[in-house]
């Protein structure tokens, strides 16, 4: 892998998101050619029709709302293409990437990762001046 750098998310790409309180064990689908675990008190998430969830930790320490139901992302990320295809372990399950496509971490030191198509993540992300 190359040299991680750091991006922020462009103010135009805010998500619709809604917490999962109530009385379950979760839920479990598939995505990202992996099973991903949704917990009590996680976050479900609508990005501009990808559906998918977030640990109700990461979120509350990334994100910030907008309005009702609309939040944005308020914390920095670090990314570097992926050299070859491969997979990660998230806070959710497995993702599966390609060559190309970004690795990513809600944290400097690498931790809370995740992997986001090349193309999704160009038109997400800017550096961070």
């Amino acid at each position: 892998m190359g040299k991680r750098r750091t991006y922020v998310k462009r103010e135009t790409q805010g998500v619709v998101a809604v917490q999962l309180d109530l009385v379950t064990q979760g839920f479990t689908y598939e995505k990202w050619g992996g099973t991903q675990t949704c917990k009590p008190g996680d976050w479900i998430v609508n990005n501009a029709g990808d559906t998918y969830t977030i640990d109700r930790a990461s979120f509350a320490r990334t994100y910030q709302a907008t309005s009702s139901g609309n939040y944005v992302k308020i914390s920095p990320v670090w990314a570097e293409p992926a050299t070859t295809a491969g997979d990660v372990g998230t806070k959710e399950g497995r993702t599966h990437y390609n060559a190309g496509d970004y690795l990513v971490y809600n944290q400097a030191d690498g931790g809370d990762a995740y992997a986001v198509r090349k193309e999704d993540f160009e038109r997400m992300y800017q550096e961070q001046s």
